[in-house]
């Protein structure tokens, strides 16, 4: 029948490889002031910095460091996310940068708090989540 493979999942948390491999690829460029986007929804927090112009220069997530599942939206994971952009914007320079937060999850604040723990200063802080002005269409009425 052929060989059995055995899969292992890595559930337990954050994967130390992966953070040494986004650690290990460093950025070129070099910026003094940045914006960080934070996108943190109920199954995952994202974040980028980009410059004042809107390019992105780094990137990372909670599935990216090795989170999987209900994990990746956990306070926890998105303070891990939050601390490896920190460590990677004072690579590259980053000495303030403005705040855009998108989202309801519960990385909100845990993703902030470990990117200024890093020493980076923070300048604004602007909540842009997008709120719908009339909602999704009502279902249909039962007919019994």
């Amino acid at each position: 029948m052929g060989k059995k493979r055995i899969i292992k999942k890595s559930g337990k948390g954050l994967d130390q490889g992966r953070k040494e491999r986004a650690l290990g690829k460093a950025t070129k460029r070099h910026i003094e002031r940045g914006v960080l986007h934070v996108e943190a929804t109920f199954n995952n927090t994202k974040a980028v910095i980009t410059d004042e112009k809107g390019n992105a220069v780094i990137s990372s997530s909670a599935g990216a460091l090795g989170f999987s599942g209900a994990r990746k939206s956990t306070p926890y994971a998105a303070a891990k996310v939050g601390e490896l952009l920190g460590e990677k914007g004072m690579m590259i320079g980053l000495k303030e940068a403005t705040v855009i937060i998108r989202g309801v999850g519960a990385g909100r604040e845990s993703v902030l708090r470990a990117f200024s723990g890093k020493g980076i200063q923070i300048k604004s802080i602007k909540d842009m989540t997008p709120v719908p002005h009339n909602g999704p269409r009502p279902p249909k009425a039962r007919r019994i």
